[in-house]
């Protein structure tokens, strides 16, 4: 959508906005700029703002599909890096155990992977508790 535009936060704040009070308004103005041309100045082209009103009206439904989307990829998201994170603290805990058991080659991946939670506890690095899935 090459049409589409970015606005500062001053435009933002400055520009009219419209509300659902204000599209009868418009619908309104537009039924008097049809039924009355002749006494308006040329430059108000009841055309141009029914193009403007039907543009907003199609974004507006837009705007609702692309806020669902949004939040369903944004709860996806955050439902793998939870399952991923949760599944990180399990391993954690297994490299912990066989570290501690004495398992060869288990200290220096145990020993990496507590770097994370070093200052975190009372002891300062002491095994996480997963998060509930």
């Amino acid at each position: 959508m090459p049409f589409l535009i970015g606005l500062t936060t001053e435009e933002r704040i400055a520009l009219p906005k419209i509300n659902e009070s204000n599209k009868v308004f418009v619908g309104d103005s537009i039924n008097a700029l049809v039924n009355n041309a002749a006494i308006l100045p040329a430059y108000l082209n009841a055309n141009e703002i029914k193009t403007d009103l039907t543009l907003y009206e199609q974004l507006d439904e837009l705007e609702g599909l692309a806020l669902q989307l949004v939040e369903k990829i944004q709860d996806t998201r955050m439902l793998c890096g939870s399952e991923a994170y949760a599944s990180s603290l399990a391993a954690y805990r297994l490299f912990e155990a066989a570290a501690t058991a004495g398992l060869p080659g288990t200290d220096s991946i145990y020993n990496a992977l507590k770097q994370r939670f070093a200052g975190q506890g009372p002891t300062g690095g002491t095994t996480p508790t997963p998060p509930q899935t």
